[in-house]
């Protein structure tokens, strides 16, 4: 077994880095200004195409970066490190848009991996959350077409975003379908845009569709494909979410070190109190672990295997990263004292970001619930075992 980063690994996080530190420099302006103007966000869009890391999950053949999972990975856990979600401005067209057809690509997927546009996905309503299935958005046939009617909740990247892929029910078999949908098209219109508890780069809006009329061609991926997809695209952002949260907890561990041992109190910097030595060592624990873990389960997708156990080990990545680095954005806000809970301090940002990644793309209780359904069915070998090699 080899755990050390190959230089193509290591060459990809150094890039990453690079990249992350020039993005840094928005971060005061996005949280003073609730966003960033378009002259900023271009200014980072060409920043991202000079790295090479537009689209790092869509193959180079089509204009992405082409990266493995393991190498997303890599990715993802420096860019974790920027506060206000800049990350996203680093754009991943969503994975169900691999299934579009050699028109929709042209339309829609190739402008999106230049940066030209941008996608936002939108699933979630009032009365369906974690469980899609409860959806009531329909897609009624209408001649050649379909008449979409329905509201949308948390369709983050929804104010940028040029098209909507929404899930509807197919009538009258009630089918399960994404939609691929200009937000321009007449009866799409934005309910809505809430405040939240974070302040991120980009928003997440409420949409309405009344008797939106798209042609055929607007489907993606086949009628009643929308949950199969859908829980692709689930499994492989659940890593990512554990690979970034773990890149922000080690920023906020970083950043709570180098201040413990400047601090002066009471005679002593912090660094020398065995509360805080504790704290920091606790941080170090879940950092390290979860990394690892999210590391074996990424090289694991990338060498390929049994999809639902894979299911269920992004479950596991998600639960135990998102909760671990929660932990850690708690302490270290603790360790900053009041400095903490200002919001112009790094840490503070990080505390409010990291908590919604107990919830969306699956609460933490739907971890669970997926680990638990993986242990009834196929047993714990496949949850607690490495792969062997054929």
């Amino acid at each position: 077994m080899e755990f050390a980063l190959t230089p193509r690994l290591a060459e990809l996080k150094q890039r990453a880095a690079a990249l992350t530190g020039k993005i840094m420099q928005y971060e005061d302006q996005c949280e003073a200004e609730n966003g960033l103007p378009v002259e900023a966000l271009a200014a980072i869009r060409e920043e991202v195409l000079a790295s090479g890391l537009q689209a790092i999950n869509m193959p180079t053949e089509w204009g992405g970066a082409g990266l493995t999972v393991l190498e997303q990975v890599v990715v993802q856990d420096e860019l974790g490190k920027l506060t206000n979600a800049l990350w996203d401005t680093v754009w991943r067209p969503a994975n169900c848009l691999r299934a579009c057809t050699p028109q929709q690509r042209e339309r829609y997927l190739l402008p999106g991996i230049q940066g030209r546009c941008r996608d936002a996905v939108a699933i979630t309503e009032e009365n369906a959350g974690s469980d899609p299935s409860g959806i009531a958005t329909t897609a009624v046939p209408d001649g050649d077409g379909y008449r979409i009617n329905g509201e949308k909740w948390f369709v983050t990247v929804g104010d940028a975003a040029d098209f909507l892929i929404v899930l509807a029910n197919v009538q009258p078999q009630n089918a399960p379908t994404l939609f691929l949908i200009d937000k321009d098209t007449p009866g799409v219109s934005v309910k809505r845009t809430p405040r939240y508890t974070h302040t991120f780069v980009y928003e997440h809006p409420e949409f309405l569709f009344e008797d939106v009329r798209v042609d055929a061609d607007a489907v993606l991926g086949g009628i009643g494909q929308g949950y199969e997809l859908t829980r692709d695209w689930f499994t492989e952002e659940r890593l990512m979410i554990g690979a970034r949260t773990i890149g922000a907890a080690e920023r906020a561990l970083t950043l709570a070190t180098e201040w413990a041992g400047q601090r002066v109190q009471g005679g002593e910097t912090l660094i020398s109190r065995q509360l805080i030595q504790g704290m920091l060592a606790d941080c170090v624990v879940d950092i390290a672990t979860n990394r690892a873990l999210t590391h074996q389960v990424a090289w694991e997708f990338t060498e390929g295997g049994d999809r639902k156990t894979l299911h269920a080990k992004a479950a596991t990545v998600k639960l135990a990263a998102s909760e671990a680095s929660n932990r850690v954005v708690d302490r270290t806000l603790q360790i900053f004292g009041g400095r903490g809970y200002m919001r112009d301090y790094p840490v503070e940002r990080l505390w409010r970001e990291l908590r919604v990644d107990r919830i969306w793309e699956g609460t933490s209780e739907i971890q669970r619930l997926v680990i638990g359904n993986e242990i009834g069915k196929r047993g714990l070998s496949g949850l607690l075992s490495f792969r062997t090699e054929s």
